[in-house]
């Protein structure tokens, strides 16, 4: 049901993208807002499913693969789309992007993310899969199991790392490209996704521990915003 479910958001998706390219592309700010508010809402939706997926057996094994394919199915489905706060600041830093543009960019990312949090809270209150039993009375999960300080540099680290990776990934082709990343973001998430959950991506992080947020705000923005901004901009300083 999980995986049924993943795969309608990912259909409906393409269908919405698919439209908004026919209808808006004289609009180009729209335009521009809505393709990154759907993108986004697809990467949050089915992250947040995957979340209750963690604990399927054999573990990790289920959660590595299903990160794995759907990481790679993203970045199939949404070309030209970042998705994530700091990828939209590279344009901005290099004069690429106007500050308008990003700004809408960025504004659609967290509006997806409210979205995604709301449209799966929705399905989990149908209860139409096991894994949803429950789900919505778990409030903060508590992402961090470590201190503030370690979690702060192990989200700046992987933001690094992924950011990094993305650049020099660049001359790939792009058929190649999606499993490199997809195996990079596997990757991080077996090596810290115990201790952060290895988010890396402010959107993302704010649509899976809204509730973190609102308890501990300073804690969270900190290690779930700043750090990946920072690992952004060092990024583009050592590039």
């Amino acid at each position: 049901s999980s995986l049924l479910l993943m795969s309608g958001v990912v259909v409906a998706v393409g269908l919405c993208r698919r439209l908004t390219r026919r209808r808006l592309r004289s609009h180009p700010h729209l335009f521009a807002f809505l393709v990154e508010m759907f993108s986004t809402f697809q990467i949050c939706a089915c992250t947040n499913e995957l979340s209750l997926l963690g604990d399927v057996e054999p573990k990790p094994h289920t959660a590595l693969t299903l990160t794995y394919g759907f990481t790679v199915l993203h970045g199939l489905t949404l070309a030209g789309s970042t998705c994530n706060p700091c990828g939209t600041l590279q344009p901005m830093w290099g004069g690429g992007t106007s500050l308008r543009m990003g700004g809408l960019k960025i504004a659609a990312q967290f509006v997806a993310a409210v979205l995604a949090r709301v449209f799966m809270h929705f399905i989990w209150s149908l209860e139409m899969a096991e894994p949803h039993f429950g789900a919505l009375s778990q409030g903060c999960s508590i992402p961090m199991q470590t201190t503030e300080m370690q979690a702060f540099c192990i989200e700046l680290l992987f933001s690094v790392v992924f950011q990094l990776a993305v650049l020099r990934a660049e001359s790939v082709s792009p058929k190649y490209r999606v499993h490199l990343i997809a195996l990079l973001i596997t990757m991080l998430v077996y090596a810290g996704g115990n201790l952060t959950g290895a988010i890396f991506n402010p959107a993302l992080a704010f649509s899976l521990h809204a509730d973190c947020f609102y308890d501990k705000f300073l804690s969270y923005s900190l290690v779930y915003w700043i750090a990946p901004a920072l690992g952004k901009f060092l990024t583009l300083c050592v590039f």
